[in-house]
């Protein structure tokens, strides 16, 4: 079966996060965007149940390049969601951790985020 949604997660790896913490702001950054995505584009998100729920979990290195692609992810229409964390355990409180992109079609995804590593 070829998928043709998915959602994309990036964390930010220069944190040093634990395993336990980046699955939590993973999480975070799924439920959050799919959340925009039921919002602006029902008809992604339903699709996107349809087919399975496809994520793929991806890395950046740094702040700016979690910044620019939100910004990028904006610009095409996609439903986005930054996770700030709270600060109870590993990081100050506000500290931008994770992006969740999508659900949307692939091929939109794959625009910002293909060419990121999986985590």
């Amino acid at each position: 079966m070829e998928f043709t949604y998915k959602q994309a997660i990036v964390i930010r790896v220069d944190l040093k996060m634990s395993v336990g913490k980046i699955a939590v702001q993973a999480a975070h950054a799924a439920v959050s965007a799919a959340e925009e995505c039921r919002r602006i584009k029902p008809e992604w998100f339903r699709d996107w149940l349809e087919e399975g729920q496809k994520k793929v979990v991806l890395r950046v290195s740094e702040l700016e390049e979690l910044k620019q692609l939100h910004e990028r992810a904006k610009s095409l229409g996609l439903p986005t969601s930054m996770v700030e964390d709270a600060g109870l355990t590993e990081v100050p409180p506000g500290t931008i951790t994770a992006l969740g992109i999508g659900p949307a079609p692939s091929e939109i995804i794959d625009r910002v985020t293909g060419k990121l590593k999986l985590l």
